[in-house]
């Protein structure tokens, strides 16, 4: 569903911009799972800016399998604070 939606709102038009912030354990899923590996893939060619928490890379050890991946990693803490703050459109799931 994440993907679907982060794609389709780009292609479609109905955002200029789409950041899918990978937050937690997903992070290790991301780092193992190739049908995951691959909408990753699809969703950057589609222009989708993909990053995840370099805290939650970190403790599950899989930092280095993000950004091989083309995943930005880094810390989030303060940005998605500030997100917040500023009342930004943010979907979580």
């Amino acid at each position: 569903m994440v993907f679907m939606y982060t794609v389709n709102s780009l292609i479609k038009g109905w955002w200029e911009k789409v950041t899918l912030i990978i937050w937690g354990a997903p992070a290790k899923l991301v780092s193992e799972d190739e049908n995951i590996q691959e909408l990753v893939k699809k969703a950057l060619e589609a222009g989708v800016h993909i990053t995840a928490c370099k805290a939650c890379a970190d403790q599950f050890g899989v930092t280095e399998t993000l950004e091989k991946l083309n995943i930005e990693v880094k810390y989030w803490g303060v940005p998605l604070t500030e997100i917040l703050k500023n009342d930004e459109k943010l979907l979580t799931i």
